[in-house]
């Protein structure tokens, strides 16, 4: 059991390093690497969890669409444009055919929890949400 957290945490930060990067490069998307930090540290670690929200770049990136389901335009076409890209390999990489067409189900379920269960706001509006957030 504690093997699987010492690989939870190395996720972890491996996902924290390549959001990072991806603040400053534009090619890298940085939700999705956090989203996976996110989920990697509360499975190893309450303190690692509470380290990775305690940050600034949760706060900045992560603690609006968490707390409040809510995501600019910009940040959703990023998200689901990677996210589509890796399953679109996945599903180009793999030689079955139930499995692509599992992969497909996937990337259509992906989009209507993103239209319908995720509400799309201005940049005004995310950062109002953000400032409400922070002063908690």
């Amino acid at each position: 059991m504690k093997i699987k957290r010492i690989i939870y945490a190395i996720l972890g930060f491996i996902s924290f390093g390549l959001g990072c990067v991806g603040i400053v490069l534009p090619i890298l998307p940085t939700v999705p690497f956090f989203l996976l930090t996110s989920f990697f540290f509360s499975r190893s670690s309450e303190k690692f969890d509470k380290w990775f929200k305690s940050t600034k770049v949760y706060k900045k990136y992560m603690e609006n669409f968490v707390k409040n389901r809510v995501m600019t335009l910009q940040g959703k076409v990023i998200l689901l444009s990677f996210v589509t890209l890796m399953l679109f390999i996945a599903m180009w990489t793999v030689n079955n055919i139930y499995a692509s067409i599992a992969i497909i189900f996937l990337i259509i379920a992906k989009y209507l929890y993103f239209i319908f269960k995720i509400r799309t706001v201005s940049k005004e509006e995310y950062k109002l949400l953000r400032g409400k957030n922070n002063a908690r």
